[in-house]
């Protein structure tokens, strides 16, 4: 494969992994948070219903996972195509 190539292929991962992780998140704190919490409000989760746990304290838990998520799989696909820095 050509250096060209293997920095099309590069960056075309490094997006999709984004864009995957951008739509986890928006997911989580606006569907989750904000569309589905009426249908949401009945399932108790620490004193409160998962809705409003979502909006205060889940997205920000799925927030941080994705952020060592992201840093895990691109320390990866670096040394796969031996851009790393180690």
């Amino acid at each position: 494969m050509s250096g060209k190539d293997s920095a099309m292929a590069y960056w075309k991962a490094n997006i999709r992994i984004i864009l995957i992780s951008l739509v986890i998140w928006a997911l989580v704190s606006f569907g989750f948070g904000i569309l589905l919490r009426p249908l949401l409000s009945g399932i108790a989760v620490g004193g409160s219903d998962l809705g409003f746990w979502f909006a205060q304290q889940g997205s920000i838990l799925v927030f941080l996972g994705l952020i060592f998520f992201y840093a895990w799989r691109m320390n990866r696909l670096d040394r796969e195509h031996g851009v790393d820095e180690e």
